[in-house]
């Protein structure tokens, strides 16, 4: 009889993996934990509003070459506006980090039970 896990293996991009494994180095995170941290950013983007069309500039802007940062920059919508201005405000105070932590502690609880009960058996 097979045991559900919490967990699931899923195949990502190497470059998405190396670009994660960058970024979690300074903050101390595992890879793992970086990119649950990107979508927990992404999920609470998307609960407040992100259109497609914003979805596409930001992915645009991200993706551009790091010489291009410099030009004008991709027009978006007023509300991308104040949601950016949003999220620059928790960033710089640090309750964004604290709200990402805590969703990434709250998950990893929420797998303990699951995970005890599987070395039990």
């Amino acid at each position: 009889m097979a045991t559900s896990t919490p967990f699931a293996s899923v195949k990502l991009p190497a470059s998405l993996v190396d670009k994660a494994r960058d970024a979690a180095q300074p903050m101390r995170r595992s890879v793992a934990s970086q990119i649950e941290y990107w979508a927990t950013l992404g999920r609470a983007l998307e609960r407040a509003g992100l259109t497609v069309q914003d979805s596409q500039a930001l992915i645009a802007r991200e993706e551009s070459p790091p010489y291009m940062t410099t030009a004008a920059p991709t027009a978006l919508s007023p509300e991308l506006g104040a949601l950016h201005d949003h999220v620059l405000a928790l960033a710089q105070s640090g309750a964004l980090a604290q709200r990402a932590q805590a969703a990434v502690a709250e998950n990893r609880a929420k797998a303990a039970p699951a995970t005890r009960s599987r070395k039990a058996a």
